[in-house]
């Protein structure tokens, strides 16, 4: 079976909602190809109606992913969707990476396309297409059966990898009835299951990647082998935006299994027979930079350009009333600066990436959240044409969008082209840490007016900070406003009569890019913080606080009464531990959380047990639920308590993880995930447990200590006892 390469948009499928719940489709892709077809794919040995389905002769179903496995779960909740309407036997189903084509397209920007990871979108991005496609090859396979057995269609029905036939007690598998299901046309209209009578969605399904990752044999990047295969590590210069100036490779040289030393736009590499001897020549080799114009840059400097900026108005995110006017006459205010530092993505693998470059294609195997700008990367420096480029998407070692960028990828097609072998480049965790694309660091400035009868009426914020958008998708900047800096800010759900949010770009030379939850996971701290305060000045519990003005936001109430309910909100706590809350929406997903926290005399915090509360609608399987808020909570809570990079004369301070600090198993708090049942449409799950953990801790904190935590990571010097 061919896999799917090269098709235009204009070939992929239109999809329209039609009256009585059906569901229009036209599908076309040229005979052979394994995407949506007029007509199915005529194969003696694979159906392949569409895109994402191939069902084989031994009954075998390969589900095809369209989206990369970085932890998240895709591998068992992909297909679970495509098995619900397909009426599989899960025993018979396979996943397997799909190659980088436009039929799995996601629209990014009104003008762009790609298929990449991201946005906490794998489900909610995948949910209506990955049903129909099942409901598709299902129709098609009773209809095969229907017409084999000279019955009508409408009296045979698909279940559990079978097609019968009730009144005459006929059956067959759906591996045998593969060739007749190959000629049957693709039907027009398809009506989706009842979500009662789902067999899959919505159960508790064990992942199916689980064995092989415990027992070693799961292939990540780094762990790719291929006939003939160098090893590179690539330099680059210590401050961003430097160039290389010059190198002496005389002693590389001399080191055995050394091949060549090759300069490459990004720096420059050393390529050996192995990562060994590719380290040590790196570290023999003897370079010079030009450093450019931010040799001098620093975390001080950043912090007085964004604390100058901040003086001035920026674009406006949002304005509800006239905040401002209020603030001048209202009897009360509520002032605050709240920062939060750039933060590395630290990935357990790190950067790395396979590439062979041949005068007729090139093949590259790649942890990449980004098929379609690992292609066109590789495209562009080649000379290739994009679909001569193969992708395999290996599973990832973390991702939380450091792998959506290609500068890896990009290193390792250049060093191949240039040595005319297949390369495997290998980033050292010094360079890892040191040349990311790092979560902004900004400075926020927040007021908020209180009248006299201890209400909340007027709230302004003003954000400075760098964009990601800017570098990324500029098309995306609209009237001087990131979204994505601004999300979690602009659109947080209480009822304030008068409100002003506005944004003041400010980049500084440093790179940043998308990092779990990405805007809101500083948002979320810096304003669900500043309510608490708010809450403490006019004399209010935080939780009943928030429930008085959450009036318009249903969901984001439901959360967190549910939260507040199972962390025992009100009730005693053991001695010396304190609660904090906090509620945030982020990629359509509505998450409350409780954290249960304790501080030292040396102000040492320890979390000790968190509640989460979340609504992210229709949803496929509840354990990966939990798994991705554990995750989000531990991530969030790494960065909260230890997480920040730091500049110094245009360099990352930080190198690896003894001074990146992860959160330890024993610091580990217990973490309870309590779900609400929803058939609102479905939301993300990589990300949204990210946002409220900071500030319910820090909340927790002030509870402990009358501190107020307003500048992240939490240091223990500024919560000592005197």
């Amino acid at each position: 079976m061919n896999q799917p390469t090269g098709i235009t948009r204009r070939d992929f499928f239109k999809v329209g909602l039609v009256a009585g719940g059906g569901w229009v489709l036209g599908f076309y892709l040229p005979r052979g190809e394994g995407v949506w077809s007029e007509a199915a794919t005529e194969s003696a040995t694979t159906f392949a109606p569409n895109a994402w389905i191939r069902i084989t002769p031994d009954g075998t179903v390969t589900v095809m992913l369209h989206k990369s496995e970085m932890g998240q779960g895709i591998m068992t909740s992909l297909p679970m969707l495509v098995a619900e309407e397909l009426e599989a036997d899960w025993k018979t189903i396979r996943p397997e990476f799909a190659p980088a084509d436009e039929a799995y397209f996601t629209w990014i920007t009104p003008t762009f396309g790609a298929q990449f990871t991201g946005g906490s979108r794998s489900i909610r991005g995948s949910w209506e297409t990955l049903l129909k496609a099942g409901a598709v090859a299902r129709e098609m396979l009773i209809a095969a059966a229907a017409e084999t057995w000279g019955v009508e269609a409408k009296t045979c029905r698909a279940e559990n990898g079978e097609v019968t036939h009730p009144a005459s007690g006929k059956r067959a598998s759906y591996g045998s009835l593969v060739s007749k299901a190959a000629t049957v046309p693709v039907p027009k209209e398809v009506t989706l299951k009842d979500p009662k009578d789902y067999k899959f969605i919505g159960k508790r399904m064990p992942r199916v990647d689980t064995v092989s990752k415990v027992n070693g044999s799961a292939e990540f990047g780094i762990d790719v082998k291929v006939p003939g295969m160098l090893v590179a590590t690539v330099l680059r210069c210590p401050v961003f935006g430097g160039k290389l100036a010059g190198y002496d490779d005389s002693k590389t040289k001399t080191i055995p299994g050394v091949k060549q030393v090759v300069p490459i736009s990004s720096g420059i590499a050393v390529v050996a027979g192995g990562y060994w001897p590719a380290k040590l020549g790196l570290e023999a080799l003897q370079v010079q930079w030009d450093e450019g114009e931010h040799a001098q840059l620093s975390s001080e400097k950043i912090r007085e350009e964004f604390k100058k900026a901040s003086e001035q108005a920026g674009a406006v995110a949002r304005r509800e009333g006239d905040a401002l006017h209020m603030l001048a006459v209202v009897g009360k205010t509520v002032e605050a600066v709240y920062e939060v530092p750039f933060l590395a993505h630290a990935t357990m693998e790190p950067m790395n990436c396979t590439a062979h470059v041949r005068e007729d294609g090139c093949d590259i195997w790649a942890p990449t959240q980004a098929q379609t700008g690992t292609q066109q990367t590789a495209a562009k420096i080649t000379g290739l044409p994009a679909e001569s480029i193969r992708v395999h998407t290996t599973l990832l070692g973390g991702g939380f969008g450091r792998r959506f960028e290609i500068d890896f990828v990009a290193d390792a097609v250049e060093i191949s082209k240039a040595v005319k072998a297949p390369v495997k480049v290998i980033w050292s965790r010094e360079e890892d840490m040191r040349h990311g694309f790092y979560r902004p660091a900004t400075y926020n400035v927040l007021k908020a007016g209180i009248d006299g009868k201890g209400n909340l009426v007027a709230w302004t914020h003003r954000i400075v900070g760098p964009s990601i958008l800017s570098r990324v998708f500029p098309d995306r900047i609209k009237d001087g406003i990131d979204n994505s800096s601004v999300e979690g800010a602009a659109n947080i759900p209480y009822s304030i009569p008068h409100m002003y949010v506005d944004y003041v770009m400010k980049n500084t030379g440093v790179p940043v890019g998308f990092w779990r939850s990405v805007g809101s996971s500083q948002n979320a701290f810096i304003t669900e913080s500043f309510i608490d305060e708010i809450a403490a000045a006019v004399g209010k519990d935080p939780y009943e606080f928030r429930l008085e003005l959450l009036t318009k936001a249903p969901r984001h109430k439901r959360v967190l009464e549910l939260a507040a309910s199972k962390a025992g909100w009100g009730q005693p706590l053991p001695e010396g531990r304190y609660r904090g809350i906090a509620v945030a929406e982020s990629f359509g997903s509505f998450v409350a959380e409780v954290a249960e926290v304790s501080v030292d005399k040396g102000g040492q915090v320890r979390v000790h047990r968190v509640v989460c509360a979340v609504d992210c609608g229709k949803y496929v399987n509840p354990d990966t639920i939990e798994a991705q808020m554990q995750g989000g909570i531990v991530y969030g809570l790494t960065a909260a308590l230890k997480g920040e990079i730091t500049i110094e004369n245009g360099r990352v301070k930080q190198s690896n993880f003894h001074d990146y600090e992860m959160l330890r198993m024993e610091e580990m708090p217990v973490i309870e995930v309590y779900l609400v049942e929803s058939q609102e449409a479905p939301g993300g799950i990589g990300e949204p447990g990210v946002p409220p953990i900071a500030p319910a801790v820090t909340n927790a904190i002030f509870a402990a200590t009358g501190k107020r935590i307003r500048k992240l990571p939490i240091r223990a010097e500024d919560l000592k006892k005197a």
